[in-house]
């Protein structure tokens, strides 16, 4: 898997091992000796099994709702309108990922200051004050739309900065977060791969309601996203897709979403590593309007719980021979 690129000097971060009381879980956080904001001085979490049972890795890069009070204070709107682009709850949507023995990464950062689910430098130079690095992608569709790296607007479209950045303050955000995250995240994936000698890695999202289609007939609760076949066996793909429709729910696969940039940068089934994408309809568990639970919430967890249950039961086996029929 190639990295991300380290051509930088490398973030003082220091891992920590919370275990909680008689709990078999425990919560690594990085430690870090300065932080890049007070707000941020723990930027995600790890939540660890006592023991990890299957070859199952869980992500949740949007789900972070800690906003530092200086990018509050920066932007043009206000604090509700700055969440529309969050994820609101998914870590807790998957919370039960740990009674199945996998890990799960949570960012804590939001993604409307720093997006992990892009390149590292995919920036838009008319954000910023000052010359880009040369390696910087400034020309992907991302970008175009302004959702590269540092983003542009919030999910509903609106401009977040009322002016332009330092080009310093991006390069600030990729060393001291995302490259730490992202460092994080590809040591649990290859100890897990070295460990099961395969891993699948579930990238897990959530969806406006309205991006999906204003025909409530046709209307998707769910989306399953492996890069039209290429980050994950499609045989597995298929059995989650099966195992939410089997519990009442719509599912489509890559379309409107087939998976960004981890979903695409880890999935390599030919070496043994699936990466899949999964987006939930806001609508099916939260008001989108108050960014507040309702009460689907807790059935829409426990049937999370319940397919991936499921698929963790043969997920070692499944995996294990599709890496061996491709070798």
């Amino acid at each position: 898997m190639d990295d991300v690129p380290a051509n930088r000097p490398q973030s003082p971060f220091e891992m920590a091992r919370l275990p909680g009381p008689s709990s078999p879980f425990s919560v690594v956080v990085p430690r870090m000796s300065s932080p890049i904001e007070p707000e941020l001085a723990v930027p995600f979490t790890v939540v660890e099994p006592s023991d990890q049972t299957v070859p199952l890795v869980f992500n949740a890069p949007h789900a972070g709702a800690v906003y530092p009070q200086s990018f509050v204070d920066g932007a043009r709107l206000d604090s509700l309108a700055l969440r529309r682009s969050e994820d609101a709850y998914v870590d807790a949507l998957f919370a039960g990922m740990g009674t199945l023995g996998a890990p799960m990464l949570v960012a804590r950062f939001p993604r409307a200051y720093l997006d992990v689910n892009r390149e590292p430098y995919e920036l838009d130079p008319r954000m910023f004050d000052g010359r880009l690095p040369p390696y910087a992608n400034t020309r992907s569709l991302r970008v175009a739309g302004g959702l590269g790296t540092i983003p542009r607007i919030v999910g509903d479209g609106q401009e977040i900065y009322p002016g332009k950045l330092p080009v310093a303050e991006a390069m600030r955000r990729i060393e001291w977060l995302y490259k730490p995250y992202h460092r994080a995240l590809r040591q649990i994936v290859m100890r897990t791969q070295r460990r099961f000698g395969t891993v699948l890695l579930v990238d897990c999202h959530s969806m406006p309601s309205s991006s999906v289609t204003r025909d409530e007939n046709s209307r998707a609760d769910i989306v399953i996203g492996d890069r039209f076949g290429t980050s994950c066996a499609a045989t597995l793909s298929d059995r989650v897709a099966q195992s939410f429709e089997r519990l009442g729910y719509r599912v489509a696969r890559n379309r409107p979403y087939a998976g960004g940039f981890i979903t695409e940068h880890y999935g390599e089934p030919a070496a043994g590593r699936h990466a899949l994408q999964v987006e939930i309809n806001r609508s099916l568990y939260m008001d989108e309007r108050t960014m507040e639970r309702t009460d689907g919430f807790a059935r829409l967890a426990s049937d999370i719980t319940e397919v991936f249950s499921l698929i963790a039961e043969t997920a070692g086996t499944d995996l294990t021979e599709r890496r061996l029929a491709a070798e």
